[in-house]
């Protein structure tokens, strides 16, 4: 019997990824689009044919309800979010509704139209913050050290609790950075990637960064997506940290892409003090182990070659806008 799934946040990077993986899983797949003026289906354009788009807003009860009513899915995907870091600063409140608020929105609209329906909240690496222990795993207290970082503390909570209190299949994965070819160029990863294609092609010479020092834990969006498939196909409800177990600072990012483009990054990088954040988040490296151990999961591109492919990508992306003009 064909499997129907609900994605919200099914424009950006990871929902087109997930809408993707889950149609080739023979899925019948709608996506959660918000009202607006300018439409922004570029990630989906090649399976917009092939998916169903249903209007509704995360700060929108009755919205909610009626997405759910209309698609009755077998499983819900929560990745809409107000998820650029920065922005909770400036937005904090408007964050606090998408990101924490909007889960429990979420959750009160399933647990009043369809109750067997197994929810996936996408929970983040940036509620550990000042990190307490090294490597971070699924019983590591948190401490987040942004608005965006507090807020998806609250939704990843308002999951167990719900998990807890009405007996839903509902579960959380904790996932460290993840990037691709289709990340958003706000974000430092195809910033750089993006900016290295530029200077390379003769279109800008210098990229602003904030703090080098600055290390996570990476890996390839479309693997990471995967796994939250398979945590809705598990028997019992849990909650997984989704990451590579390596950390790398922004300055290797930085070098390894300039290098695979042939160039020396310390004639182009200037830094910003304006970049940096009010609190920093200095070093997160995920444990991998339980999800590794108890559902078989694997990352399969390394962070070089995931760096490689964005620089790659972003180079053949300038080079056909400059034909284009």
């Amino acid at each position: 019997m064909q499997k129907t799934a609900l994605i919200t946040g099914i424009t950006g990077q990871d929902g087109s990824y997930l809408a993707e993986f889950l149609l080739e899983k023979g899925y019948r797949v709608f996506g959660m689009v918000r009202r607006s003026s300018t439409e922004n289906f570029e990630r989906i354009e090649h399976i917009r044919h092939r998916v169903t788009l249903i209007q509704a807003d995360l700060l929108d009860q009755m919205s909610l309800i009626s997405a759910m009513s209309e698609s009755q899915p077998d499983e819900i995907y929560n990745l809409a979010a107000q998820s650029f870091v920065p922005t909770s600063w400036t937005k904090p409140v408007l964050t606090a509704e998408f990101t924490a608020l909007g889960v429990t929105r979420m959750l009160e609209a399933l647990r009043l139209v369809k109750r067997d329906t197994k929810f996936y909240q996408a929970s983040s690496s940036e509620m550990f913050g000042k990190v307490k222990e090294i490597p971070q795993s699924e019983t590591t207290p948190f401490h987040p050290r942004s608005p965006y970082g507090v807020a998806k503390a609250y939704g990843h909570f308002i999951t167990v609790n719900y998990r807890e209190s009405y007996d839903l299949f509902a579960c959380s994965g904790i996932l460290f950075n993840h990037e691709s070819p289709r990340r958003g160029l706000e974000f430092v990863t195809r910033k750089i990637s993006h900016s290295v294609a530029r200077i390379k092609l003769g279109v800008q010479n210098e990229l602003a960064l904030g703090n080098l020092e600055a290390k996570r834990d990476w890996g390839y969006a479309l693997d990471y997506v995967k796994m939250m498939w398979m945590m809705l196909q598990q028997d019992e409800p849990d909650d997984y940290v989704i990451a590579s177990g390596e950390s790398h600072s922004v300055r290797e990012f930085v070098e390894v892409a300039f290098d695979h483009a042939g160039l020396n990054w310390k004639d182009h990088v200037k830094i910003d003090p304006h970049l940096v954040r009010p609190a920093e988040v200095d070093m997160l490296i995920g444990n991998p182990a339980k999800a590794r151990e108890k559902l078989g999961w694997q990352p399969k591109i390394s962070f070089r070659e995931l760096v490689e492919m964005m620089v790659d990508n972003d180079l053949d992306l300038v080079k056909r806008q400059m034909v284009a003009r």
